[in-house]
């Protein structure tokens, strides 16, 4: 709730498959892109109130969640995708810090923009 004092902000959560392409993964693609084009356009909409608005677009990491989804991977499959993250896979805290700093006040200057926390997945 914004009562329209001070400042505000706002971090959505999309993937780093809202970035990048991969193969029979469209639907959840275009649902994280979605969150990506949203954040732009209500960082310009709110930006004249004080409101900044960003996103954070993680790639894989180790989550009661994520383990299971790697449980229906075969191993050769679910070393690939370790092997994409050139940092290896994620930690929650790994996202928690950077949704963390974009709502604190040293981020104060940034809005409508993508902060890809992936280890590497999307420099590739």
């Amino acid at each position: 709730m914004y009562n329209g004092e001070g400042r505000c902000s706002v971090v959505f959560i999309s993937s780093v498959y809202g970035l990048v392409g991969s193969v029979s993964n469209v639907a959840y693609a275009v649902s994280k892109a979605a969150n990506i084009g949203m954040t732009k356009a209500l960082a310009m909409e709110f930006a004249p109130k004080g409101i900044r608005v960003n996103c954070v677009a993680p790639g894989f990491v180790k989550t009661p969640m994520g383990e299971q989804y790697a449980g229906f991977l075969d191993e050769a499959y679910a070393e690939r995708i370790g092997a994409m993250h050139p940092l290896g896979w994620g930690e929650p805290r790994d996202i928690s810090c950077a949704i963390a700093f974009l709502l604190s006040d040293a981020a104060k200057w940034i809005t409508g923009t993508v902060l890809s926390v992936d280890g590497g997945f999307t420099a590739q």
